[in-house]
């Protein structure tokens, strides 16, 4: 049984989900501050980008983590 195959849709998936979750909370605190305090917009959305970008970096690890051949038994 190939279970290996059978795992890598669920980590495509939590992948996803995961890295959805992070982007949402990022750009939710970053409007957030923005809102307390305008004049920081421009230095705000520098660590915004820097922080999707990691975010999105570990999704794709997730995801070529499924791909790693694991040897048989």
């Amino acid at each position: 049984m190939n279970v290996v195959g059978q795992l890598a849709p669920l980590a495509f998936g939590l992948a996803a989900i995961g890295s959805g979750i992070g982007v949402g909370i990022i750009v939710g605190k970053t409007i957030e501050s923005v809102a307390r305090q305008p004049e920081l917009q421009g230095r705000l959305s520098g660590l915004m980008f820097l922080g999707i970008a990691l975010t999105e970096a570990l999704a794709f690890i997730a995801i070529a983590v499924a791909f790693i051949p694991f040897p048989a038994p």
